[in-house]
């Protein structure tokens, strides 16, 4: 059981996680980097899209919208995100304004709802935590945006710290309490030679997996608690996403660290 995956950041449209090869079953996840004017087209039905831009400038367009010249960081670590949710059924282009990457997320779609460009400017920020586990989180692709199950943020860990801690998890319907919600994270680190551990296990025990990661790797939550340790001196970043009908934060805690929340 292997829930690690790489991105090269090759140029192109690279297939991370498929029906195929992935443990998630409601999303499939395409790394694309673009050079100035390429272009990655897209067609799909009953499929909706959360596009996460990690840098750099591009146009995505379809029959019946336009958000050209998007993007205003030139890396993760450049402040608040640029995001485009696209519906099911609907046909788009993205072009690279110059050389840019990107996150293209895809996931089942019963509902069709309008495309929505997420600027900066709409990105809900928070700290949160207590020392020892603080990290920002970033809100984008959230409750605010009309979608079926895709939900999707950025979080910033310093180095030394831990984040989703203590370790809770989303794998149960049992709302409000608990949303049963797949969840991936997609690592970068300041430093070149950053690191992080990575940790997904279940109260049951089938699942225990330890990875080291690095800048390009992302890790697969089917199920289970998933706390993330940014190593000493290396500040870190993580691309959350998330997918489930109850789009939010309903999780809860392992019952052995409950008792840090007090």
């Amino acid at each position: 059981m292997n829930f690690k995956k790489k991105w090269t950041k090759k140029y192109g449209k690279s297939e991370i996680m498929t029906k195929e090869n992935s443990s998630c079953k409601l999303m499939e996840i395409d790394m694309v980097k673009l050079s100035d004017g390429q272009k990655k087209s897209y067609s799909a039905k009953d499929t909706e899209f959360g596009i996460l831009i990690f840098g750099g400038k591009c146009t995505i367009e379809g029959k019946d919208f336009s958000f050209a010249n998007i993007g205003k960081r030139e890396n993760v670590f450049d402040g608040a995100a640029t995001s485009v949710y696209v519906p099911g059924n609907t046909d788009f282009t993205i072009t690279g304004v110059g050389e840019v990457s990107m996150a293209v997320v895809k996931s089942p779609a019963e509902k069709m709802f309008k495309p929505v460009l997420i600027n900066p400017e709409d990105v809900i920020i928070k700290d949160m935590g207590k020392p020892g586990w603080e990290r920002q989180a970033h809100f984008i692709l959230d409750e605010r945006v009309e979608a079926n199950i895709i939900y999707i943020g950025e979080a910033y860990v310093k180095g030394g710290q831990w984040a989703s801690y203590p370790p809770h998890k989303h794998d149960d319907d049992n709302m409000p309490t608990e949303a049963a919600t797949e969840e991936v994270y997609y690592y970068e680190f300041k430093k070149d030679t950053g690191f992080g551990i990575q940790r997904v296990y279940t109260m049951e025990g089938d699942i225990d997996e330890t990875y080291t990661v690095k800048s390009g790797d992302l890790v697969e939550m089917p199920r289970g608690y998933h706390p993330y340790h940014s190593a000493p001196g290396y500040d870190s970043y993580y691309l959350w996403i998330m997918a489930g009908k109850n789009r939010g934060f309903f999780m809860t805690t392992d019952e052995d660290h409950a008792w840090l929340n007090k």
